[in-house]
């Protein structure tokens, strides 16, 4: 379930990071699914950000929450310059976790409280190391959980 955002929320990244924003579309033009990121931070912070990536049900099990993932990953190594991608799952979302596992990510942190609304919950902030991250400094994971308050970005 990717989160919905309003209609400004979207026209903020497309105007500030157009080139983080991917839509795929079927031949018949049906939207197949999006990739919606940016990039963020200072020094060894500096990362890409998916704020969304989803794909209608008729396109799932196809492998293009991959494809997206991975050109957006392409995108943050190649043009931002990027250390890490991070992003953030509800904890009750067991098969996205499993499914950015795959991709690679891990979970670097907790943060309590992150969703609020109907039914508050917690968030996974997920990372996976870009090629600039030698080291991999990025994504040792902490040792507690953090509020919402205490997020760098």
């Amino acid at each position: 379930l990717t989160e919905t955002y309003n209609m400004p929320f979207y026209m903020l990244y497309m105007s500030r990071w157009p080139e983080a924003f991917t839509v795929a579309e079927a031949p018949n033009k049906d939207l197949m699914g999006y990739v919606l990121g940016k990039a963020e931070g200072d020094g060894n912070l500096w990362h890409g950000h998916v704020s969304a990536v989803t794909v209608a049900p008729s396109y799932r099990r196809l492998g293009l929450a991959k494809t997206l993932m991975d050109d957006f990953e392409n995108l943050c190594t190649n043009t931002y310059h990027a250390f890490f991608v991070d992003l953030f799952v509800r904890t009750s979302n067991k098969l996205a976790q499993k499914m950015y596992e795959k991709f690679g990510y891990s979970t670097y942190r907790r943060v309590l409280g992150y969703y609020s609304g109907e039914m508050p919950e917690d968030a996974l902030d997920m990372r996976k190391a870009l090629p600039r991250d030698k080291h991999k400094q990025s994504i040792i994971p902490l040792d507690r959980p953090v509020l919402p308050e205490e997020l760098e970005w």
